[in-house]
């Protein structure tokens, strides 16, 4: 999402299409990003809902009200940031629908790309008319809220989906409907007699750390760490019930900028490389990497897998005592380096 977006957003208030909420008013803001204009009458009391914990710690820094967990109702107003995944926009829909009194105020904007045509179009198949405008490339929508939403808010909820009959993730999540086929093979590579503390760095919503608990049954410990607060609460539910013997913990914090404060014996990961778009951004899973140099123990171990053009290798030469690539396939390939 580019800042672009928030501008967008804010766009209809700024140039008069729509009355600013007034002091004393709450608005709910989901998806909310740093960046939004300072607009003198928009006076209404925003909370800010983001469980992405980059994005995140820019609101805080900025000193917007921001939590990761929704909650409350009979809210004034809402925006909605629209983001990539279409599931994940119609939750914040369903939400805005819910958590809105009625005759309140909507207002959505996102690019083309982050899939603001398609929520225009399923508005108008759920017979909720919207204004529109055009701005800074993408588009800001908005809508006062109908007084009964039930069916629109039953339709528009994408709840939990059952993956390979024994786990659970919410869309928007990543890999949130399949098994990623990265983590796959770094599975492959796995240790069998493990039986020290382990890192999962990004854990997603668990699967590489259920699946190190299966195949090294001695593992002492698994911390997992994950930016996205929504997939580490549905790692807890995957960890629970695939493996409710094994100690493990969890941690909302951002690995480039929030480093571990304890040492392990392994990190396995599968590290993110995208940002806010679509193009490779291999800086992410460098920066993933020095922080898993800083947080094995000497002698400790990282096992990661990545797609096989990204180029890690320098860094980990750099970084650790000695590595190596110890198998690809003609999409990914799993990396070995020893602190």
């Amino acid at each position: 999402m580019s800042r672009d977006a928030v501008k967008t957003l804010f766009h209809p208030f700024a140039a008069q299409m729509l009355e600013a909420p007034k002091q004393g008013e709450r608005v709910l803001f989901l998806g909310a990003e740093a960046g939004a204009p300072r607009l003198e009458d928009f006076e209404a009391h925003i909370v800010g809902v983001q469980s992405f914990r980059p994005l995140y710690r820019a609101l805080l820094a900025q000193g917007t009200e921001v939590t990761p967990d929704l909650s409350g109702e009979d809210y004034d107003a809402a925006l909605i940031l629209c983001g990539k995944h279409r599931g994940e926009n119609e939750n914040r829909l369903a939400e805005a629908l819910k958590r809105v009194k009625a005759g309140g105020l909507i207002v959505a904007a996102g690019s083309k790309e982050d899939g603001i045509v398609t929520l225009r179009n399923t508005l108008g198949k759920l017979g909720i008319a919207a204004d529109s405008t055009p701005k800074y490339h993408g588009v800001a929508l908005w809508f006062r809220k109908p007084e009964d939403v039930s069916a629109a808010v039953a339709k528009l909820t994408q709840g939990a989906v059952t993956i390979d009959g024994r786990f659970t993730a919410l869309p928007g999540m990543f890999s949130h409907d399949r098994i990623d086929g990265g983590s796959e093979l770094l599975v492959s590579r796995l240790p069998t007699d493990f039986d020290g503390n382990a890192a999962d760095f990004g854990a997603g919503w668990g699967y590489l750390s259920v699946m190190l608990a299966a195949k090294s049954a001695r593992t002492a410990r698994i911390d997992l760490f994950e930016a996205d607060w929504n997939a580490l609460e549905y790692a807890k539910t995957n960890m629970l019930e695939n493996c409710p013997r094994l100690t493990a913990r969890f941690f909302w914090q951002d690995l480039a900028a929030e480093p571990p404060k304890e040492k392990y014996d392994l990190i396995i990961m599968n590290p993110p490389f995208h940002s806010n778009g679509q193009a490779t951004e291999p800086a992410l899973g460098q920066a993933m990497i020095k922080t898993a140099a800083t947080a094995l123990r000497s002698g400790g171990k990282l096992l990661m897998v990545a797609n096989r053009g990204l180029p890690y290798e320098t860094i980990l030469s750099s970084d650790f005592r000695k590595s190596e690539e110890l198998c690809r396939n003609s999409r990914f390939k799993v990396l070995s380096a020893q602190k």
